[in-house]
């Protein structure tokens, strides 16, 4: 917890600084009404008292009471201001940590647990952040200056106010014992139920095609079951603590009244009226005490979540970057527009056996280099190793003859127009999404958006829809269909002009025909750049320089498609699965 306020600036300090001297003002004006309302007792019970006196010390009070007001007002102000920046700056961290992590890293958590992290984590402890700079700075000081203003009031008094907090003290500290642990369940518990409302929305048509609504709602219930479970457990645990302090408050008032009936039966009459008037200040005073300590229960109550929050909070934050940045910026390089692969192997970090055995190859500028191979070859994870979502266990990727470790991972990013397996569409519109690419930064035009749209063969649909260009695109390309969104996912590619083209299975919803004229369109226009293909299809990719044939994370053949077909039996079954012989005797 405390490691997280080191989110707080200097601005934010001093405002928390000025917060903590109005809370302390207030609390010495309503610690002075007690001293206002004692002096009023003893007029009232004086002969001869003065009307204008009472009045006089009544007006103090209630000059007391707005300024303490006025100060809550304005401290409350610099509290909540001090937490929202707080807020923003953990929230940006987190995001910003978020988006350096490296694959492997983010699948350490869930995408359901980064969004609770994200959101329900921070706000525990921005309440906490709030409420505690007023009520943990308020209830130490009203209770400490509270006691030292009755400690020569009377020992009786004074025991009796003692044994209540102690009372008090230790129902918070067996309420917390068990319900702390209790917290970190919970957060775990709003996980899945994140989870799984997403999971059910992300995959809404599955579920209805199959009818499998009472299952998710099942599968959601039993989730939100064990959730309001924890909570009602929880929320028992400190239904508890109310009635214990108003039973503490009221006994100790009964307890100060009975021991001052006591003390002014038994005193002299010159001094019942001097014990009557303190019993009367004590009673303030003592309840200032105990409502000091109510106001610590209350921070106690929110401290345990939120500590389990700010734990959560810091494994995110805390968590190693594997993949470090390079420091290379500059295009003066021996090479350009190639890729090599020299000796590279290949295993996830939590597996035991190599995914990519042994792969070289090398891709000239201009070249189409294709993969393919049966589903878990490692054809994606490959392609996935250039712009460096995964670094090589062993060997090294060679961008421009240089290792890509070496580069700043902007600049490398910049080199590489990446279209991933399932096309990603934003939020937006057609022409937005498409000049993602530029990073916000306004560079590609109107026409150049219009090009790439042409060449990856999306001007007949984009077209057709309302607004054209500045149609509408949902979150995730809900409202287009799959071949539509490869295509938008194609043109975002080409509108960067990058030296280096990754397509991993990106024509795989298009038809025969779109497919082909596609390529044909995208190879006149990066004809100078390098294209990585990775493809199911053998009329995707027959036509490339060459092709790389991977089994079992295994290159099993290099060539092209005449030669693959008479030199590796891999490729020619895969071959034989999609084309006929002699279709594959007029290919050759």
């Amino acid at each position: 917890m405390l490691k997280l306020l080191k989110n707080l600036n200097k601005r934010d300090w001093l405002l928390a600084f000025f917060c903590i001297m109005l809370i302390v003002g207030q609390v010495g004006l309503e610690l002075k009404m007690p001293d206002y309302m004692s002096a009023i007792t003893r007029l009232v019970q004086t002969e001869g008292s003065q009307m204008k006196d009472i009045l006089q010390n009544g007006a103090y009070m209630i000059g007391c009471a707005l300024g303490s007001l006025i100060l809550a007002i304005f401290s409350g102000y610099l509290a909540s201001t001090v937490s929202s920046n707080f807020s923003m700056r953990t929230r940006k961290k987190i995001f910003e940590k978020v988006e350096n992590l490296a694959t492997q890293e983010v699948k350490q958590f869930s995408t359901s647990s980064l969004i609770t992290r994200t959101t329900n984590d921070i706000t525990q402890i921005q309440m906490v952040v709030a409420m505690g700079v007023q009520l943990m700075v308020k209830a130490p000081v009203t209770a400490v200056w509270a006691v030292l203003k009755i400690l020569n009031k009377g020992w009786q008094w004074s025991l009796a106010t003692g044994i209540a907090v102690v009372i008090l003290l230790s129902v918070i500290a067996i309420i917390s014992s068990i319900v702390m642990p209790r917290f970190k369940i919970v957060q775990k518990l709003i996980d899945k139920i994140n989870g799984v409302t997403r999971e059910n929305l992300t995959g809404i048509r599955v579920v209805r095609a199959f009818n499998a609504e009472d299952y998710q709602e099942n599968k959601f219930e039993n989730v939100n079951a064990k959730l309001t479970k924890q909570q009602l457990f929880n929320q028992k645990t400190f239904s508890v603590m109310q009635p214990t302090m108003n039973i503490v408050m009221h006994t100790l008032t009964l307890a100060i009244y009975f021991i001052g009936a006591c003390l002014i039966s038994s005193s002299l009459m010159a001094d019942k009226l001097t014990i009557f008037s303190d019993m009367v200040v004590f009673s303030s005073y003592s309840m200032q005490v105990i409502m000091s300590f109510l106001m610590l229960a209350m921070i106690f109550m929110m401290l345990p979540r939120a500590q389990v929050s700010a734990n959560r909070i810091n494994e995110v934050l805390d968590t190693d970057i594997t993949i470090k940045n390079g420091t290379l910026k500059s295009n003066k390089t021996n090479e350009i527009g190639t890729v090599e692969f020299k000796n590279v192997s290949f295993k996830y970090p939590d597996a035991d056996e190599y995914l990519l055995k042994n792969i070289s190859f090398k891709a000239n500028k201009g070249d189409t280099v294709a993969f393919i191979g049966s589903t878990g070859s490692g054809k994606s994870t490959l392609i996935n190793l250039v712009p460096r979502f995964y670094d090589v266990t062993e060997g090294e990727v060679l961008v421009d003859g240089v290792n890509v470790k070496e580069y700043d991972t902007e600049f490398l990013y910049n080199k590489i127009g990446y279209v991933p397996q399932k096309a990603v569409m934003f939020n937006g519109t057609v022409s937005s999404n498409v000049a993602y690419g530029d990073n916000g930064k306004g560079n590609i035009t109107e026409e150049k958006i219009k090009e790439a749209i042409k060449v990856a063969q999306a001007t007949e649909f984009v077209e057709k829809m309302d607004d054209t260009y500045d149609a509408h695109i949902a979150q995730g390309g809900t409202n287009v269909s799959g071949g539509q969104k490869q295509r938008l996912a194609i043109s975002r590619a080409i509108a960067r002009d990058p030296e280096i083209y990754i397509f991993d299975d990106s024509f795989s919803a298009l038809d025969y025909k779109t497919d082909s004229v596609l390529r044909k369109e995208l190879k006149k226009y990066t004809k100078d750049a390098t294209s990585l293909i990775v493809a199911q299809r053998i009329g995707t990719i027959m036509n490339a320089d060459k092709i790389i044939v991977l089994d079992e994370g295994k290159v099993a053949g290099m060539g092209t498609h005449k030669e693959l077909l008479e030199s590796c039996e891999v490729y020619k079954q895969i071959a034989l699965s999609q084309l006929s012989k002699e279709e594959l005797e007029n290919d050759k």
